[in-house]
């Protein structure tokens, strides 16, 4: 039998004999990956080479995972479980119902959150442990390890359980709950935030923000670190409306860029330019407009979609506006701030190396988020599924150029603008309103 020295060291050879044919063909984070689990070998063979002690196994424990899938059913998945209701939805972050369905689907959708016996012959994990372990995870940003007492679950299968959980979750509901609004959600927004925020044709708020990357590999730090921030991070920027749904998610752009940077590369715009998705058209002050528009903060551009307060306003007209528009925008921030402390793991510096991994987490965060407000009845929108989403065939490459030049017609913007103050004072109440729901 082969020493296991002389194993690693063909795996090496074997390796480097091929490796201008494998860098060619991969990704950076394969690069990377590839260099890590190679130099890890070298060490290994230098330790292996350099010691007289021979090479042991990796201890096994017997942690009875059926033990600790008895203790987390009889604690909140019995008949009658030691923790109501209330308790599992501050835990879970979600009901019951909610919870068992997405465990549900998981099961049926991938054979590793079923349970089967692992390779010895020993019984693995439940369904349920996986599961529990994924959104302790995403719930309390807890290291991988924090619930081995509790669920009996290792490091290993603990981190591997989140980012299997996190791409399903992407992949299986993606469709509906990151979907961008129809004609019938169009109309229904423009009535909910006319409403309660005064503003008609008004589709939700954008805004920016930073997730700190603990694990930024070093060559990568000056891209992803800017001077404000002081630390590497990726950016997410997002569209939220009055319930907190977020429509519009583009996350793993480095955090050197800013929020101007950010919207020249994202997709959001890609369907006013394509000539493609429902009719947004309205009309305010006696004037009809095309598309409807998003409130944003003073960096973002003077296209015709976006709204921005008047910054030195000097009549009540113009205070009264910027009041209302700082007001409403705050839609995206109050989103921000349930999102981060309803799911803690983006609040705090992230573990992961990769930004792939990175992105799984934060869009099934941003996923399960709005799988939360449709569960607790509190979304202005319903899905329908046989919903038409518009025009999906794009336009002329000549018309998609005047679409994109009426995207970005300054002269819109500024007229926009104006309509709006004349009827926010004719029209919209003294003070703007105050959000007093529960927003978590």
């Amino acid at each position: 039998m082969a020493s296991p020295v002389s194993s690693i060291s063909s795996i090496s050879s074997m390796s480097s004999s091929s490796s201008s044919e494998w860098y060619s063909s991969s990704s950076e984070e394969d690069v990377i990956m590839h260099n890590m689990i190679m130099n890890a070998a070298q060490v290994f063979m230098a330790a292996a080479e350099g010691s007289s002690q021979p090479l042991t196994r990796r201890a096994k424990y017997n942690r009875d995972q059926e033990a600790g899938h008895d203790k987390l059913v009889a604690d909140y998945f019995a008949d009658e479980p030691v923790y109501p209701a209330e308790i599992f939805r501050r835990r879970f972050r979600m009901s019951r119902q909610l919870f068992l369905r997405i465990a549900g689907d998981m099961a049926q959708s991938d054979p590793f959150f079923t349970l089967r016996n692992d390779a010895r012959g020993q019984r693995g994990f439940s369904n349920l442990q996986k599961c529990t372990s994924a959104i302790r995870q995403l719930a309390y940003g807890y290291a991988p390890d924090a619930l081995d007492e509790y669920i009996r679950m290792s490091e290993r299968t603990a981190r591997r359980c989140l980012y299997k959980f996190c791409q399903w979750v992407v992949k299986l509901y993606s469709k509906r709950y990151l979907r961008k609004p129809n004609a019938n959600d169009v109309q229904k927004l423009y009535q909910a935030h006319e409403q309660r925020h005064g503003f008609p044709g008004m589709l939700g708020s954008i805004d920016c923000m930073h997730w700190q990357w603990q694990n930024c590999p070093v060559a990568w730090q000056g891209q992803y670190t800017r001077g404000d921030q002081g630390h590497p991070t990726i950016i997410l920027e997002a569209v939220a409306s009055q319930d907190l749904w977020i429509w519009h998610a583009f996350f793993g752009l480095p955090g050197s860029l800013n929020d101007l940077n950010i919207i020249y590369q994202s997709q959001i715009f890609d369907d006013v330019v394509a000539g493609t998705g429902p009719d947004t058209s309205f009309t305010v002050s006696g004037v009809e407009y095309r598309r409807g528009y998003y409130l944003a903060d003073g960096i973002y551009p003077t296209y015709s979609t976006i709204v921005k307060t008047v910054p030195h306003p000097t009549d009540d007209k113009r205070k009264k506006f910027a009041k209302f528009q700082e007001g409403a925008r705050k839609d995206i921030e109050r989103a921000f701030g349930v999102l981060q402390k309803k799911w803690h793991i983006i609040s705090i510096p992230a573990r992961s190396q990769t930004p792939r991994r990175l992105r799984h987490i934060m869009y099934a965060c941003i996923i399960l988020h709005n799988m939360i407000i449709e569960d607790e009845g509190r979304a202005i929108c319903d899905y329908d599924e046989n919903a038409s989403a518009g025009n999906s065939v794009p336009v002329s490459e000549e018309q998609q150029d005047l679409n994109a030049f009426a995207l970005r017609n300054e002269y819109t913007h500024h007229n926009l603008q104006a309509d709006l103050v004349e009827y926010i004072w004719n029209n919209a109440q003294n003070e703007p309103a105050h959000h007093m729901e529960d927003d978590d």
